[in-house]
């Protein structure tokens, strides 16, 4: 695949403090620069994030010419809440959601399980195109025009993305199982997965050799990140429950200097980036942890930014570092 070929998107998190939210316009702008398919801003469970989240996907809406997409969990949702927040978005002119069941939270009664009205991804996916569809049922249609091809004609559609796990969700019992989970999505309406983060190519291969023999039609990206500190991949594992890739940890480990840290990482990425496309993947997925200069660095040596400069240009304000990030 050439790097014109290549399509590629980013994901931004709600900043966590005012000099976080100082920076992150810079971040954007350098990343929209880039021309990716998309920026998706994450939402925290249960709402946590609701009205800055918002906010980053307005600014991605008002100042760029790319497409943002909203994270939406069913974790700690009412049924009518989750309806309101889909019709938010979607009024702030939001059109690509990642859906999403989420993690429970902590502390839970016993026999609770924190979930909410809304109990499976599938049920999220059915519900965002049920709202969409409630939006705009008809439009301006004339009565003659009443009919299915007429208003699938006119109606404005949504991309309804979905995870999926190239190692298996910590709670399921096999692959197979999570390429089921995949089928129940796209009967749902999913039409786009992006995987949860690895470390071996082979791994999310396989993974999408699989589901692809199992009937699942749509896209699923491979989701990477440049890891460049030691910190950063511990934290990495804890959430996702993948297994350390030894290697890199070790690299990392070794390595004296923080520049020499993150020039591993991005290698790593860079590499592994270019075994996926070559693979056969659809795209790359990158996790930015709201800092464009390592992502956009990855792309350039994957091959994938046809115009090397974006990767390079200096952006407008100084980043975070990377202490406050991780």
């Amino acid at each position: 695949m050439s790097c014109t070929e290549a399509r590629f998107s980013f994901e931004l998190y709600p900043p966590r403090n005012e000099r976080a939210a100082a920076a992150l316009p810079a971040t954007i702008e350098r990343l929209a620069a880039a021309r990716p398919d998309f920026i998706s801003v994450t939402y925290g469970a249960g709402g946590s994030s609701r009205s800055s989240s918002l906010q980053v996907l307005r600014h991605i809406i008002e100042h760029t010419d790319i497409s943002p997409m909203a994270h939406l969990t069913c974790v700690g949702s009412s049924h009518a809440e989750t309806n309101r927040l889909i019709r938010e978005f979607l009024d702030a002119g939001v059109r690509r959601f990642l859906a999403v069941r989420g993690d429970p939270p902590a502390g839970l009664a016993p026999g609770e399980d924190g979930i909410g009205d809304i109990r499976t991804t599938a049920e999220l996916v059915q519900l965002i195109h049920r709202v969409q569809k409630e939006r705009q049922p008809y439009g301006e249609l004339t009565v003659p025009q009443l009919h299915a091809q007429a208003v699938l004609s006119r109606r404005e559609h949504v991309q309804i993305a979905v995870a999926a796990f190239p190692n298996g969700h910590p709670s399921s019992h096999s692959v197979q199982q999570d390429i089921d989970a995949l089928l129940a999505k796209q009967a749902a309406g999913a039409n786009l997965a992006i995987t949860q983060l690895f470390f071996h190519a082979e791994d999310y291969l396989h993974f999408a050799q699989r589901a692809k023999e199992a009937g699942v039609a749509f896209p699923i990206l491979p989701g990477i990140m440049p890891v460049t500190s030691p910190a950063r991949l511990r934290r990495m594992l804890e959430l996702s429950g993948e297994d350390l890739p030894s290697d890199l940890a070790i690299q990392l480990e070794v390595e004296p200097t923080d520049e020499g840290r993150r020039e591993i990482g991005i290698d790593w990425a860079a590499r592994l980036g270019r075994r996926l496309l070559d693979g056969g993947a659809p795209g790359l997925h990158l996790y930015t942890f709201n800092q464009h200069e390592a992502v956009l660095a990855v792309l350039e040596r994957a091959g994938v930014l046809a115009n090397a400069s974006a990767a390079t240009a200096p952006a407008s304000t100084r980043t975070i570092p990377e202490s406050e990030t991780a």
